[in-house]
């Protein structure tokens, strides 16, 4: 169940996480909480865990409706220090202090793009976001060595954007200056 629920959220933010920003918003707090729960409570059901994600990710979505320029920053923060923390995993680099300044640095980069470039960044982060949980999840189900798995996020992520900066053109307004 928890494999199949991270595939379709993978999906909604691979192709709408533009759209639905709320939604982005809300699966990085998941996606965090899956992470973080089982680490802090070791002995816990797979139950308390999803429901541990679903409470995290509640409270993501209400803050993005509420304060979106902070919540913009932060989500470019966690989205972009995750996403460089990945990329270091596939690398095989576990020293600490090395993680530790990737991951600010690339949290950093995150905020900066998200806060600078809002719909470019909410396009490409959620579509990297979606491809990513989709081939873990799929990982989880299929023998995926960690090189195909990084080709895969890759190529997935391409398509996402693709769409969602398809979606995103057709609708904004055409401005035609005489």
């Amino acid at each position: 169940m928890l494999v199949m629920s991270r595939i379709l959220i993978g999906l909604l933010l691979l192709v709408l996480g533009r759209r639905l920003y709320w939604l982005f918003v809300a699966a990085i707090g998941f996606l965090y909480g899956l992470e973080l729960a089982p680490r802090l409570l070791p002995q816990q059901s797979e139950t308390v865990v999803v429901i541990i994600a679903l409470g995290l990710a509640l409270v993501g979505a209400l803050v993005a409706v509420v304060g979106t320029k902070v919540v913009l920053g932060m989500t470019g923060f966690v989205a972009g220090g995750g996403i460089a923390m990945l990329l270091l995993q596939n690398l095989r680099i576990d020293s600490g202090l090395v993680a530790a300044g990737i991951y600010l640095a690339g949290g950093l980069i995150g905020a900066l793009l998200f806060l600078l470039l809002f719909n470019t960044a909410l396009i490409v982060f959620s579509s990297l976001a979606g491809a990513w949980l989709i081939v873990v999840s799929a990982k989880s189900l299929l023998e995926i060595s960690p090189s195909a798995g990084t080709v895969l996020v890759i190529v997935l992520a391409a398509v996402g954007i693709l769409i969602q900066a398809g979606l995103w053109r057709r609708r904004r307004p055409i401005r035609r200056e005489f």
